[in-house]
């Protein structure tokens, strides 16, 4: 391939590769985070009794726990 083949082949290439490093970025001015309800420590402990009320192994213990990662991933996003 002869040079001024080449030329119009690497300017081409090299365009290509550089309109990627064009683009615009642009970031929320707000939080995506959704805000994590605080509890008060008697309706904790109210949550808790009413827990160790419910058999070993209840569909609402094991979504209680889903609930716990959800909100500990929630306070880690804010």
């Amino acid at each position: 391939m002869t040079n001024s083949r080449l030329r119009p082949i690497a300017l081409a290439l090299a365009m290509t590769l550089l309109s990627g490093c064009g683009l615009i970025s642009f970031r929320l001015p707000v939080s995506v985070c959704p805000p994590v309800e605080n509890y008060s420590r008697q309706f904790q402990a109210q949550a808790a009794d009413e827990l160790a009320l419910l058999p070993p192994k209840s569909a609402i213990e094991e979504m209680m726990k889903d609930y716990s990662m959800l909100r500990a991933q929630l306070r880690a996003c804010s």
